[in-house]
Formats: C-alpha cells, structure tokens, sequence
C-alpha cells in the first residue's frame, strides 16, 4: 500500500472519546450534578462489560472492544468532573440567595469583554452582559470567600469600558442563572461598578492595540469599511454598521467578522513562512509560532471562544504544515477533550459545535473533493478553495439551521468570491496592528493598502444579501436541521449518478425558464399587492402598511435595528411618509435606527406626553441625528398617506404604565380595517370601549404580543377575521398565552404569531378577498 493512501485513511479512534467526553458534559450542563454522575457511574459499569469482553473475548470482540473501553472510560471520566462541577454550582450560597433574590455586594474579576445587548425588552438604559470570576461576597452579615462563576448586567454607559481581568466591587440583586452552564448566580448591577482596580498590564497593551487599530480604521477608510476591518482582525464588531451586519449573515459571511480557526491559521501560516525564509530552525520557528498565537490570543481577548479558535485553527494549520490528515483528527480530538476540561461551558455552545464541526469537514471531505476536481482538470488553488467553502458550508448547514431556521442560498459562491483576499487581508490586518502598537502613521498607510479588500468583501456581502430568495427559511430546530440533511443527501446522490444529473440539469433549466421572468416582474416574497406585513422582529413589534404608491407607514420598529431592516429591505420600503410609535418600550423602538437609516422618512408619531417620558429624550436625539422631525399626536387626529388612512382611537391615559399609554389606531386599508394596538393592557382596552370608539376590524394587531392582559370584551367587540401577533420564538414570558388565543378562536378568528411563521403579509386575492402570506409556509389562504 502507497504511503498516500496510508496517508489518506483517517485516524479516527480518538473521535468516539471526545463525542463521549462532549455528550456527558452536555447532560451535566443541561440536566445537573444527579444526571452527570448516573451517566458517570453507566459508563463505569459498561467499561466493565468491555474489559472483560476485551479479555476473554474472540480476537474480532476484543479489536471492538479495545476502543470501547476507551470511551467509556472517558465518558465515565468527564461524567464525573461535570457532575462535581455542576453539584458545586448548585450548592453555592450565591445560587441559594438567587432564588430569593437577594442583594448582595461582590468582589469579582472580569472574565471577558461587556457585550452589549442587542435587546432590552423593556426600555431604559442599554445593558451590557459581562461575565466574571467571583472572589468573594457579602450577602447581609455573612461573608463568603469562595468562588465561582458569575453574569452580570449593568447599564451600558459606566460598564462599557471596562476590560478582562480588572477586579472590581458590583452591588446588585441576584437571579438565578437558568440557562446550561455552570454560574452560580446572574447580579443585576446597581449603579456603576466600585473599587474599580487597573487592568492586568497585558490586558491594558492589548486595549491599546485594538485602540490604535480602530483609530486607524477610522481615520482613512469609509465607515462601513473602518467597522468590519477590526471584526476581521481582532472580532471587534462593536463599530460594525447593522446594515453590513445583516448582509453577511444572509450571505453566509458572519464567520468573517468573528475570531475563528481561519484567522489563527492564517496568522500561524504567515508567521511560519516567514520563519522559513529568513532560514530559522524548526524550534526556534515552532516557538516563535507559539509566541505569535499568545499575542494573538491576549489581543483579541483569552475568552472561551478565542481559545476554542486558537484549538481549531492549530489544528486545521497542522494538516495543512504536515500534509497528513491521519495526524489531524487526533489533534482534534484530543483539542476538544482538553477545552472541554478548560471550559466545559463550551459544550453548549453554538459556536463551538460549528467550529468543531467546520474543523472536521476540512480534515475529512475537503481534501477528498479536492483530489476528484483536480482529476478532473481544475487548478490546485481554485479546487482548494470550492472544496474548502463548499465543505464547511455542507457540515455546517444543518447546525444553522437548527439555530436560526435559515439557510443562506448564496454562501458557498459568497465565500468562494471573498477567499483570495482572505488571506494577504488578514495579513496586512496583523501588520496593521503591529504598526499600530509600535508607529500609528504607518498603520494608517498599510489600511489604506486593505481598503480595495475591504470594499470587496462588503460589495460580494451587499450584493449576495441582495438577491431574490438569498435565504430559505426552514423549521428550527430539529426539524429544519433533518430537511438540510435530506436535501444534501439528495444533492450527493444526484452529483454521483450521471442520469439523475441530467434530468435535475433539465428540470432546473425548466424551473429557471419560469421563475427567472417571474422574479424580474415581481421579485422576492411578497409579491405584489400586499397591504400589511407583521415583521418577524423577535419579542418585539413591527408593522409595516403600504400605501400604494410605493411607500409605507411604520408602526413601531421591534428591539433590534438589524432585523427590521432587513423586513423593511426585502419589502423594498425607502419612503415611509409616517413612522408611528405606540409607546416607548424598547421591544417597540429599540430598532429606530433600523428604520431611519438609508430611508426617506417624513415625521416620527408618538403619543401625548412621550417625548418628556424616559426614552423620550432618545428617540427626539436618534430621530434628530436622521434629520426627521417628532411630533407628539391626539386622541382623534387623522392622517390620510396614500390609499390608507389611519385614525388614533386612544392615546392612553397621562399616568399609569407605558404599556397603557399606548397609541390604539385605526387604519383603513384596501383590503379593510386593521386595528393597531401597540400594547394596550385590559384597563386602557375597557377605557377605550367606554369612549365609544369604533374598534370593530378586518385585521388586529393583537395587544401586548398576546399576554393574558387583554380583556375577552374588549376581543370580542373588534372580532376580527386574522390576528396577527408579533412574538419571539421561546420567549421567557409565555407569549402568546394560551387564554387569549382561545378566546380569539372561538370567535372564529385566524391567529398567526411571527414565532411560527416569520413575516407575515396580509393581501388581496384575486377575487377581492383577504389572503394571507408566510414568510415561512407559503400562502395560508383566505
């Protein structure tokens, strides 16, 4: 046998280990201490089995079982150190305080960077998401000097600044920590943190680092070019533009602009190629490499997910230095096994099962693709990079799938238009920092060198994103992740038969013929003739009404300025004459932003009294800084826009709560009324049917994303024929609740919930009728 096939043949014996090794800490982080050690005490006895069959077994039953006891021993091993782990979370005096909420006062070392949440359901002050090392705690008179881990939430402005390894004192409330993981407790931050002291003095070299390279950034290239630059190089997407953002999700490009294997592979590379030139030896060249990937990792931040790149990109540069795969997936392997001892939190990671998973499809399928394209007459580096886009984008798929419901049509030719600048980018991105800790000026001069790459990437990312149809939407979870398995298998058994090549080929041919004149006439979802569409924004609302000269009117614009950009992208909306909204809760105007920016947008509506309310301040400030004027509006005030018309119903009342001080309007529409209700509570609704409003409509927005703080008379006086409700897939309070989409079917309502369906449109049949789209399934029907 060749040395190349030898070479070919996978060592996989170590794969059953680190799958055992992941799949018990996954039940000891979802299901705790008690699950961990019954798995731990299983695998014991199961290793047992295995050695006895290893010993007195036939020669085929001992090669079984050989490998066997391996794995279960592992899994008995991990079973064990998760279940400890989890027990001593769950015992610790902090996770009991959660339980009641109790103050406490805490002395604690940051462990990563303050995220900012892209979502705060109700209002004031953004929040960052910090997570810490506790050192020690003051709950009441007692004491506590134990450790632990620890997520706090602080306001975003005195918490934004601060960074790894600065030891502070955080006063706040505890709750408990919920999720799969091992914190004790989640502290929400009163006030700004204390005894705030200086950051360990790498952290504070690597701070000034990403300092200088975002400064240079900013100071030569275009803004959408200076904030993906630093995502690129060092995972900083805080100055990354929610536009550029959404477009390299749809595109598949999100990896990009977050520290992965790639990037540590490429630095590793460069560093090695250079070692080689100058003519260093092997140690000296290894150890130089290990240097580079600490700084590496410091400057970027020693999270968990910087580590698990740094595992993987070693391990994907190790099959491309050695040449041998065989070597590879043991690396592998045994990288998972070792992250897992470090962090064992990553097992339930999303980033880390696609890391993992990305890593393997480069060891195991890439290189195979590349040997057949390159039998068949195609060049080394155009094989090497389809077949390294295409695999990482086939292992991956269903895992995103399952996460996001989508899958992006257009990321294999994204990622293969965008590889050959990859690598001489994130080079000169490493040059950039390094000029920029040593020479500021000549960092500068090296991005003007990187802004013809940048535009690049941002051109294939804006164009990808904006194709017809650039992204399926598929069932999450499980179902959507088995539908992509079943269409790859498919594709696979077309690609390997020549007969069934030809007729997919003709019946694509047919297809296109159909299809094409058809999204040229009328391209994307949802076609012509739509009247009202509920965005999938998440727990938050936002409706969109058109006006039938190629414009709309906003109703209140969800958390997130990212995803009601996009609702209002593939709905081709850049003039909204009128953008109402309802109240000032940040799941209703969070995504300002998303709505003003690269739109002609004529006045922003609010209630009486909601520009001097907290929040009212901002949303004059945003709506200012977009050149849009506000105007506060009454109960009776009328305003035409188009074919529409919309009248306000109620303005809630000056005191009370923000929900209640919702606007409740009235549009009508060519396909009928449509009540829009912001999140009106019981009192406000009653308030409302004693003034005698006519709340009678076609179409309701349903109050409050369907909580059970509707009144039943209130439902039954609009009876409306669709409810449409704007809701968050898996939202923490239950929404909708199952009384208030009872009481709607048995008005004979159809209720549709943006969670299930994604966007939803309301149009008119041929007939006249009402019809309903989904994003998700099609049409509904009338």
């Amino acid at each position: 046998m060749t040395g190349d096939r030898v070479n070919a043949r996978l060592d996989a014996r170590l794969v059953p280990c680190a799958a055992a090794a992941w799949a018990v800490t996954l039940v000891g982080l979802y299901a705790g201490e008690r699950a961990a050690l019954a798995v731990s005490v299983m695998a014991i006895l199961l290793a047992g089995v295995a050695a006895t069959a290893r010993v007195r077994g036939s020669r085929a039953v001992r090669a079984v079982a050989g490998p066997l006891l391996a794995t279960f021993l592992i899994g008995a091993g991990y079973g064990a150190a998760v279940g400890v782990r989890a027990g001593v979370a769950e015992t610790h005096p902090l996770a009991i305080a959660a339980a009641r909420g109790a103050s406490v006062t805490a002395e604690v070392v940051l462990d990563g960077d303050p995220k900012l949440l892209r979502q705060n359901h109700f209002g004031g002050a953004p929040q960052v998401r910090v997570p810490a090392s506790l050192r020690s705690a003051q709950l009441g008179r007692e004491r506590i000097d134990a450790g632990g881990s620890l997520v706090l939430f602080a306001a975003a402005d005195t918490w934004a600044a601060l960074v790894p390894g600065q030891r502070i004192t955080v006063r706040g409330t505890l709750a408990v920590a919920d999720g799969p993981g091992l914190e004790v407790a989640l502290v929400r931050a009163e006030g700004p943190p204390r005894a705030v002291a200086p950051s360990p003095l790498h952290q504070r070299w690597a701070a000034t680092v990403r300092e200088r390279l975002v400064s240079a950034a900013h100071t030569v290239l275009s803004p959408d070019a200076a904030g993906l630059l630093p995502g690129l190089i060092v995972g900083d997407t805080s100055n990354l533009p929610d536009d550029v953002r959404e477009e390299f999700r749809v595109a598949g490009l999100t990896h990009l602009t977050a520290v992965s294997g790639a990037n540590v592979s490429i630095v590793l590379g460069a560093v090695l190629l250079l070692v080689r030139a100058l003519g260093i030896g092997p140690r000296t060249g290894t150890a130089l490499a290990v240097l580079a990937l600490v700084a590496f990792v410091v400057v970027v931040r020693p999270s968990p997910s910087v580590l698990r790149a740094a595992a993987m990109g070693s391990v994907a540069l190790l099959a491309l230095v050695v040449g041998r795969r065989r070597q590879a997936m043991p690396a592998l392997a045994a990288s998972i096994g070792v992250l897992l001892i470090a962090a064992p939190d990553l097992a339930a990671d999303a980033g880390f099962a696609l890391s993992v998973v990305a890593t393997a499809g480069l060891i195991a399928v890439a290189p195979g693709w590349v040997t057949r394209m390159r039998a068949r007459g195609c060049p080394r580096a155009v094989a090497e990079v389809c077949a390294v886009s295409a695999a990482a984008f086939v292992v991956t798929a269903p895992i995103v799938a399952a996460l996001s419901g989508t899958v992006s049509v257009v990321a294999i030719v994204a990622n293969v238009a965008v590889a050959p600048v990859l690598p001489p980018l994130t080079v000169l991105g490493s040059l950039i920092v390094v000029c920029g800790a040593v020479w500021p000026p000549a960092a500068e001069l090296l991005a003007r060198g990187a802004a013809p790459m940048l535009w690049w990437l941002l051109e294939v990312a804006e164009r990808s994103a904006s194709l017809p149809t650039a992204e399926l939407a598929v069932p999450a979870g499980a179902a959507g992740a088995v539908s992509v398995v079943a269409a790859i298998v498919c594709g696979w058994v077309v690609v390997r038969h020549r007969r069934l090549r030809r007729i997919v080929a003709v019946a694509a041919l047919a297809a296109a013929a159909v299809c094409v004149p058809m999204w040229i006439r009328q391209p994307g979802w949802p076609g012509t003739g739509w009247v009202i569409v509920a965005c999938d924004v998440g727990q938050g609302d936002s409706f969109v009404l058109s006006t039938g000269d190629g414009g709309a009117v906003v109703v209140d614009t969800g958390p997130d300025p990212a995803t009601v950009d996009r609702c209002l992208r593939r709905l081709r909306v850049t003039r909204i004459p009128m953008l109402m909204i309802t109240h000032l809760h940040a799941d209703h105007v969070g995504g300002l932003d998303g709505v003003l920016a690269d739109r002609s947008v004529g006045v922003v509506v609010t209630g009486p009294g909601a520009t001097g309310r907290p929040g009212g301040a901002d949303l004059v400030a945003t709506a200012r800084r977009f050149a849009v004027p506000t105007r506060e509006t009454n109960r009776g005030e009328l305003f035409t826009v188009g074919t529409i018309t919309v009248r306000v119903l109620g303005a809630g009342p000056g005191g009370g709560e923000e929900n209640d001080r919702s606007l409740v309007a009235r549009a009508d529409t060519p396909i009928g009324s449509v009540l829009l209700t912001g999140d009106a509570e019981a009192g406000a609704q009653e308030a409302l049917l004693r003034s005698g409003a006519d709340v009678r409509a076609d179409v309701l927005k349903v109050p409050h994303h369907g909580s059970r703080t509707s009144s039943p008379r209130f439902l039954a006086a609009v009876r409306p024929r669709v409810a449409l409700v704007g809701v968050g897939r898996d939202n923490p309070f239950g929404h909708p609740h199952p009384e208030t989409l009872s009481t709607l079917h048995e008005l004979g309502t159809r209720v549709l919930s943006t969670d299930v369906l994604g966007d939803i449109a309301v149009l008119r049949a041929g007939s006249g009728a009402l019809a309903v789209v989904s994003d998700h399934r099609g049409t509904i029907g009338p």
